[in-house]
C-alpha cells in the first residue's frame, strides 16, 4: 500500500490520448491502496470505486482477488474526495457526491443526474493522469466500482468511450436512459437478486438500456445476495476479466476460481420505468 500518488512529470505514453493542459487540475485523490506488479511494467490498470459512506480499504477482499488473478495489473483504489453526507446523525466514510434531496428515481430525478455527471469529471480527469503515469492504454483499463462508485463508473463509460476497456459494475444502475451505448467499452452488470439498495429492477432497466441501442453488456445476478460486493459476484467479476485478460485461474478469490453452473446473465423484462430508492 503507499499514500498519494504524485501526478508531477507526467508524461505521454504512445496510444494513450493526451491529457495536457488539464493535469495541472486533476484532484490528487487519496490512493490507500495502489499495487503494483513485483516485477515488470504493469499490462492492465485496475480502478476499484468504493460505494457511499465506504472508504477504499472496504474494496480491499476485491483487489486482492484481482490483484491474485491478473498479477501483471496495478490495482489501484481511491478514496472519493468528500467526507459522506451525515446519516442517522452520523457521519462515517467518503462519497462521490452528495445524496441530499436526492429521489433516485430512474429517467426523472434530474439533480440526481447532474450530480453523477459532476462527479464523473474529475474521477476521468484522475483515472486519465493515471494511465500516463502507469503507461497503460485505456483498452486494457478496468473501470470497477460498487454502489455509488459503479454509478460513477457507468456514467464515464458513457460519457467518455475512450477512457476504459472494461467497467465492472457491482449493485450499479444508470439514472437515465443512455443516449446511445459505448461504442469500445464492455459493461459488466453484477447484482444481488435481493439487493433492497439497488433493487433488481433497476439493474434490469439499465442492461435494457445499454442492451437495446446494440452495447455490449451483461448482467450477471448472484441469488439471495443483498447490497453487497459478495464472493460470488467476486467470482463473476473474475470470470469475466479472465476471460478479456487471461490470467490465473488458480489465483482468484479464497485462492481458486469455482466453476459452477453460469451464473444467470439473461433476465425477464423489466418494466419500462424502473424505480426505487437507490444508493446513488
Amino acid at each position: 500500500m503507499s499514500g498519494v500518488s504524485g501526478l508531477s512529470g507526467v508524461s505521454g505514453v504512445s496510444g494513450l490520448p493526451a491529457v495536457a493542459g488539464r493535469v495541472g487540475v486533476v484532484p490528487p485523490f487519496a490512493l490507500p491502496i495502489e499495487w503494483l506488479p513485483a516485477a515488470g511494467a504493469p499490462e492492465q490498470l485496475i480502478v476499484l470505486l468504493h460505494g457511499w459512506r465506504c472508504e477504499a480499504t472496504d474494496m480491499a477482499p476485491l483487489a486482492r482477488a484481482v490483484r491474485a488473478a491478473l498479477p501483471q495489473a496495478a490495482v489501484l483504489v481511491p478514496d472519493a474526495p468528500h467526507a459522506a453526507d451525515t446519516y442517522n446523525g452520523r457521519t462515517r466514510g467518503r462519497q462521490w457526491y452528495s445524496r441530499v434531496g436526492l429521489e433516485f428515481v430512474y429517467g426523472t430525478d434530474l439533480p440526481w443526474h447532474r450530480r453523477v455527471g459532476a462527479a464523473r469529471v474529475p474521477v476521468q480527469d484522475w483515472l486519465r493522469a493515471q494511465q500516463q503515469r502507469l503507461g497503460v492504454a485505456p483498452a486494457a483499463t478496468v473501470l470497477a466500482g460498487f454502489s455509488q462508485g459503479a454509478i460513477v463508473a457507468l456514467e464515464i463509460a458513457l460519457r467518455e468511450d475512450d477512457v476504459a476497456g472494461c467497467v465492472l459494475a457491482f449493485a450499479g444502475c444508470l439514472t437515465a436512459p443512455p443516449p446511445a451505448a459505448p461504442r469500445r467499452a464492455t459493461l459488466h452488470l453484477l447484482q444481488g437478486a435481493a439487493d433492497e439498495v439497488v433493487p433488481m429492477a433497476m439493474a434490469r432497466a439499465t442492461f435494457d438500456a445499454l442492451a437495446a441501442p446494440g452495447g455490449d453488456v451483461t448482467l450477471d445476478v448472484a441469488d439471495g445476495v443483498g447490497h453487497e460486493v459478495h464472493p460470488a459476484l467476486i467470482e463473476c467479476a473474475l470470470r469475466r476479466l479472465i476471460g478479456r485478460f487471461g490470467g490465473q485461474s488458480g489465483g482468484g478469490f479464497g485462492g481458486r476460481l469455482a466453476d459452477p453452473s453460469p451464473p444467470r446473465t439473461a433476465c425477464a423484462a423489466p418494466p419500462a420505468v424502473a424505480t426505487g430508492a437507490g444508493s446513488g
